[in-house]
């Protein structure tokens, strides 16, 4: 087995030619392009092709002379072949996932073409990834391969790129959409900031809540209309601090005690404190409120108690469940109880009896919390499930519920939030399909980048531990948001600066000019 590693940087030749295979867009997510290395018989010392450009980042072909050991100790020569990233770049800090193939092409129509595959973190110590032993120099020259025509070879290269952290890339130029900075500690909270933002109705209706005299540090409704003013008009990416600042929740700590349901309950309930007895009354539950029966039956007498509860999300079960229509007929299951556990049916005494709920209403938009952690009593700790659990970009419920409806309940998928790591930690982010139209987006904290359908939702199912198409280890979704296709216009509706009371406007202006003159202050002080 041939493994992967890093070579230093090396210099440039003059005999080489580069023939990108692509139209080229500097910011694409992914290109193949081929490097002719001429007179290969005199190459002496390491090569580059020249820079071909995936996600705004120069991407070359390292070639050069190694001499490796075989098992039985013999020195043999063998030609090396690396994918360098951003080479050039003196600035620490970056990074760039990548993944792809070398491919040494044959040139004669009935050869085979020697291809490795290879998935790297690049960053500032490790620009470079590939195979010091890719092909030994015997091989290499064999004529029967027919890898080498007129002293020379051409190599393919086949790159596919996450964008970059810590280097110049500009979310707003390339989607439209900015992202959030990551201020640390905050977990999943600029995950699900993001999806609020992009449920359009909402975002129209926290913008008219009546705020005026709040304090933004203390004011959760006053911090968030500032949040999504800024995410729908700045360029650059945007700040949390005063959001947290005001829910109470500035350390690491907080949010570790709290998942994201909780976070997203409080969050709620505290915007629709915040609505009542204005124009925007009664939108969170209009928009998030579902209704189910919880029964219990008995078996044997003429007695059943019933309860109308509503909701704002549903968690379903991972553990042991192939797919959320699992999970969905896994919360509806009748539970039987009998021997020990019968229920105390009043004047009846204790009776057998079947427990269980159905669903009256779901709503039009629908937050589902797929139960990734649990707690384990043998380690007395919260654990990670990375089963592999199915999701799709459109589900009907119809069957879910007591009585069909009259509107089917037909969703469709909004966005799909990530989870890399284990309970202790690890890193969030958002997948958001922002006009519901299958166009979708990564949203990585500060850095928000164009991806496909396949990325978005079959690559979080969860289940590869060693997936070369993620960049860290269990990842998998944790929570999914649907959108009632018939309600996909009205929910996604557009959000201009006309929705905007002007006083709201006016001391968003108010404070970000005194933000400017702090911050320059500050600077003349250095």
């Amino acid at each position: 087995m041939i493994e992967a590693a890093s070579v230093d940087n090396a210099g440039n030749t003059p005999q080489t030619i580069a023939k990108p295979i692509e139209d080229e867009d500097i910011a694409r997510p992914s290109a193949t392009f081929r490097y002719t290395l001429q007179n290969v018989s005199q190459l002496k010392e390491q090569v580059l092709s020249p820079a071909y450009y995936v996600r705004c980042l120069p991407w070359k072909i390292l070639v050069l002379i190694r001499n490796t050991t075989t098992p039985d100790r013999q020195q043999q020569k063998a030609l090396g072949i690396f994918l360098q990233c951003n080479g050039e770049c003196d600035s620490p800090g970056w990074s760039c996932y990548g993944l792809g193939e070398l491919k040494l092409l044959s040139h004669k129509s009935d050869g085979e073409h020697l291809c490795r595959k290879l998935h790297h973190m690049y960053h500032s110590k490790e620009d470079d990834w590939g195979f010091a032993h890719f092909i030994s120099w015997k091989d290499l020259i064999d004529p029967d391969n027919g890898f080498v025509k007129d002293d020379s070879i051409t190599i393919e290269a086949h790159v596919i790129a996450d964008a970059p952290h810590g280097v110049s890339w500009d979310s707003k130029k390339h989607t439209g959409y900015v992202g959030l900075k990551n201020q640390g500690a905050t977990c999943y909270m600029n995950s699900l900031l993001q999806t609020l933002f992009f449920t359009n109705v909402l975002r129209k209706a926290v913008y008219k809540i009546p705020t005026v005299g709040d304090d933004s540090s203390r004011s959760v409704a006053f911090a968030l209309q500032r949040v999504f003013y800024d995410l729908q008009f700045l360029d650059k990416p945007v700040a949390t601090k005063k959001l947290t600042k005001s829910f109470g929740w500035e350390t690491l700590d907080s949010f570790m005690q709290h998942d994201v349901q909780e976070f997203l309950r409080v969050l709620l309930d505290k915007l629709e404190n915040k609505m009542k007895g204005t124009v925007v009354e009664g939108t969170v539950p209009k928009l998030f409120e579902g209704k189910m029966t919880s029964f219990i039956k008995c078996k044997n007498v003429n007695c059943t108690s019933t309860r109308v509860e509503t909701f704002y999300d549903i968690q379903l079960s991972v553990k042991g469940k192939n797919n959320i229509y699992e999970s969905f007929k896994d919360y509806i299951s009748i539970e039987l109880l009998d021997g020990e556990n019968k229920y105390d049916a009043g004047e009846h005494g204790l009776q057998e009896a079947e427990k269980g709920v159905r669903f009256d209403v779901f709503p039009p938009v629908l937050h589902l919390h797929l139960m990734r952690f649990q707690y384990d009593p043998q380690s007395d700790a919260s654990v990670k499930f990375n089963d592999r659990f199915e999701f799709y970009e459109e589900v009907n419920l119809d069957q879910y519920l007591q009585e069909i409806p009259q509107t089917p309940a037909h969703y469709t998928l909004h966005a799909v939030l990530v989870h890399s790591g284990d309970n202790h930690g690890g890193h969030y982010v958002v997948f958001i399909n922002p006009k519901g139209d299958g166009k979708w987006c990564k949203f990585d904290d500060d850095v928000v980048s164009r991806c496909s359908k396949q990325e978005a939702i079959e690559y979080n199912f969860g289940g590869k531990e060693d997936a070369p198409h993620q960049a860290r280890r269990a990842t998998s979704a944790y929570m999914l948001i649907y959108i009632q296709t018939s309600q996909l216009k009205y929910v996604l509706q557009d959000v201009t600066e006309t929705d905007i009371p002007t006083d709201l406007c006016d001391r968003i202006t108010e404070e970000m000019r005194y933000e400017m003159a702090i911050a320059g202050s500050k600077y003349k002080g250095r």
